[in-house]
């Protein structure tokens, strides 16, 4: 009865387990007497990250490595409580995620004076999301040919199995919100925006036919706004401290010879990824934003992208920081960075999903020419759009793009890449969030909207 009590339902079976819980306890304790001596918010986080990352490769030194990490019962039992507090964090961001959209979409919409503005800024963020997803995969096709991807010739002993795949159409149809709460239930992002949007409108109008009654409800929003607001920076204060379990579990939870398997993927992956990150900065730098400054005030949504692996549980924090440190607008922060949680992903969708086909079809033997590379950047561009922000989203976009290129029979080749993907994730996710606030800020600019003086302020900052 007791080892069931302690197994079974506590998880604290082995003295190691509970020396890694107290280690984490008393990292927490370190990150709060870091915030007692003022230091800068972004600092701690990037310190909770690399105490993450420490933490994760001692667990596997003190393992010794195992190819099945979460075989061995203290493990298991130890990355179990360090998710209580990792994804337990996640599950807070979640939890504000859906009022957080719905609340300032129809808060922009009748905000704005001009209706053109609505329809200028969703024509230039869709544009732009297009463009994004089209450079990345080329930058991933350029990438994986100069690392050969898929030429070595291994055969896998690591099976996958492709998921249900739509087409287009009923991709497209999907996005139509028919049930307002269920979209909201499964996270449907772009399908609350358009009901969001609908009520925005609907609000607009009728405020000059009943204009009592609308105020009122003008009114309602106005304060559930700030309170939203409010909850969102005092769940994102936590940051410092969830990052730490959330990347310990991430290096924990994978075995090193999964890893060694297929390094050079990974190796090729990063290197896309920042090409694409230095494509990012690029653009800014074209359009009048100073990249170091960026970088400076980018830092918290950026760690928490690579250590949560969520672009819908960054998505809070990433607002937040258009609007508070950068001058962004509300309407454009909240439009922007809520689409490109499902849409036009750099990382998820373009560097990889073009570096996913082209090592199948190396691996296949399939002839790659122009026309195949051609067809590859517009079904991983069609594939973008719909692509949940939420870990694991790689066996989507595997499934997607193999596909959509016709090489569904060898889905088979990309287990290994499946088995290591929470290190994969960890960059895209980095990468997408990056695109999106490079959208938002390049958008808010060619809307004349932007508030340079605010995102020239090097001193206002997340946590200012």
């Amino acid at each position: 009865m007791n080892n069931s009590f302690l197994t079974d339902f506590l998880m604290i079976s082995s003295p190691l387990a509970l020396t890694f819980l107290a280690i984490l306890l008393i990292l927490f304790a370190l990150m709060f007497l870091l915030k007692k001596k003022h230091v800068n918010f972004s600092i701690r986080t990037i310190i909770g990250t690399v105490i993450g990352i420490i933490l994760g490769v001692v667990i596997q030194i003190v393992a010794k490595t195992p190819d099945n990490p979460l075989d061995i019962v203290w493990i298991n039992e130890t990355t179990k409580w360090y998710s209580l507090f990792g994804n337990g964090f996640i599950d807070l961001i979640r939890m504000i995620v859906i009022p957080l959209i719905v609340v300032s979409i129809i808060h922009v919409i009748i905000s704005i004076k001009n209706s053109s503005n609505m329809k200028e800024l969703t024509s230039k963020t869709i544009f732009a999301y297009i463009i994004n997803v089209l450079i990345a995969s080329t930058i991933g096709i350029i990438v994986a040919n100069l690392f050969r991807l898929g030429l070595s010739g291994n055969a896998t002993n690591v099976t996958a199995e492709i998921k249900e795949v739509k087409n287009f159409v009923d991709i497209l149809r999907n996005l139509i919100p028919k049930n307002p709460v269920e979209a909201m239930v499964n996270t449907n992002i772009i399908a609350v925006v358009i009901f969001s949007a609908f009520v925005g409108v609907a609000a607009k109008k009728m405020s000059s036919i009943y204009k009592s009654q609308i105020n009122s409800f003008i009114s309602l929003i106005d304060a559930l706004h700030k309170i939203i607001i409010s909850i969102a920076m005092s769940i994102i204060s936590l940051i410092p401290y969830a990052v730490i379990p959330l990347m310990a579990n991430s290096i924990a939870q994978r075995g090193l010879k999964s890893i060694l398997d297929v390094l050079t993927f990974i190796i090729a992956l990063y290197v896309g990824m920042i090409i694409m990150f230095g494509v990012h900065l690029l653009a800014l730098s074209l359009f009048g934003f100073n990249p170091i400054i960026y970088l400076k005030k980018a830092i918290a949504p950026l760690f928490l992208g690579f250590t949560s692996r969520s672009s819908l549980g960054t998505l809070p924090v990433a607002v937040e920081t258009l609007t508070t440190s950068m001058g962004a607008t509300d309407s454009t922060s909240a439009f922007v960075m809520g689409l490109g949680t499902t849409a036009g992903q750099a990382g998820c969708a373009g560097v990889f999903g073009a570096m996913v086909v082209i090592n199948v079809a190396n691996m296949s033997g399939t002839p790659l020419n122009f026309a195949f590379y051609l067809m590859t950047i517009i079904v991983v561009t069609v594939s973008s759009f719909g692509i949940a922000g939420i870990p694991g989203g790689g066996h989507t976009v595997a499934s997607s793009v193999l596909s959509g290129i016709g090489l569904t029979p060898f889905f088979e080749y990309v287990g290994p890449i499946l088995a290591v993907d929470p290190i994969l994730d960890m960059g895209r996710t980095c990468l997408n969030i990056n695109g999106g606030l490079t959208i938002s800020l390049i958008v808010d600019k060619l809307l004349k909207q932007i508030n340079m003086d605010k995102f020239n302020d090097k001193n206002l900052k997340l946590d200012s």
